[in-house]
């Protein structure tokens, strides 16, 4: 069986003292009622290390929402794979759509990440999907499966194994548009086509494809419900705990 996963993307937001208490927060929440998922939070570089030593790992895992894509070295302002390990982080976000768009982040960079991820023992977050006018023209299809391609296809199945992969509908985010369930549904099962041809069909299965655009506890449950829909990437709901926990819920 595939897991199961909410996973919160915190973005560029809380201070460290604010991450702290939402993470501590999270915690007694979680731990007074225990998930019926797998539950993450990526944080900024700045909360990880604090943050790791107050959660309990049996309930909630850490992860970094980027990391480099050098291995270390005179880059100023960079935080390699091996730093993130090192604060306890299990995750890291790649290819966010943010990322790919304001930082120009391609396939090939992404590529880099995502090895380096790997060879340090991170389980990886990969994000993909379509901007609207790609949508509009009919593309999604296209562009997300080349996406995956170039920069997932060069792993081997084993090194595979450690992806989840996250479809964000790029003109869902932050827009309060949000794809309907049937929507997300279809994308994430032509998704799951696209690794199959190559991976196998195992691989495929085991898969874990996470939703991300403007998931609500309100929409949640429809969309969870979902067969190839195996959970969230969750930004702006994640910075409370009762609407974190209120999608988390949505497993029950």
């Amino acid at each position: 069986m595939r897991k199961k996963i909410v996973a919160g993307n915190w973005k560029m937001n809380k201070t460290l003292q604010e991450g702290i208490e939402l993470a501590k927060d999270l915690n007694e929440k979680l731990t007074a009622d225990k998930p019926n998922c797998g539950v993450v939070i990526c944080t900024p570089f700045i909360h990880l290390a604090s943050v790791a030593g107050m959660i309990d790992e049996s309930i909630m895992s850490l992860g970094a929402e980027n990391c480099a894509d050098k291995e270390k070295g005179a880059y100023t302002g960079e935080v390699s794979a091996e730093m993130v390990k090192s604060t306890g982080a299990k995750y890291v976000i790649l290819g966010h759509s943010e990322r790919r768009a304001y930082y120009g982040e391609t396939a090939e960079i992404l590529k880099e990440k995502v090895n380096l991820a790997l060879a340090n023992d991170l389980k990886v977050i990969f994000c993909i999907g379509e901007v609207l006018e790609e949508r509009e023209a009919g593309k999604q299809n296209e562009v997300v499966k080349a996406q995956i391609e170039g920069s997932l296809f060069d792993l081997t199945a084993e090194q595979y194994s450690n992806i989840i992969l996250a479809y964000e509908p790029v003109w869902a985010i932050g827009t309060g548009k949000t794809a309907t369930a049937e929507q997300a549904e279809e994308m994430h099962a032509f998704i799951r086509e696209v690794i199959e041809e190559k991976f196998g069909k195992a691989a495929a299965e085991d898969t874990t494809i996470l939703y991300g655009g403007s998931c609500k506890p309100s929409n949640a449950k429809e969309l969870f419900a979902k067969p190839n829909v195996d959970g969230g990437l969750i930004g702006g709901a994640a910075l409370k705990a009762d609407d974190f926990k209120g999608i988390i819920d949505a497993w029950k």
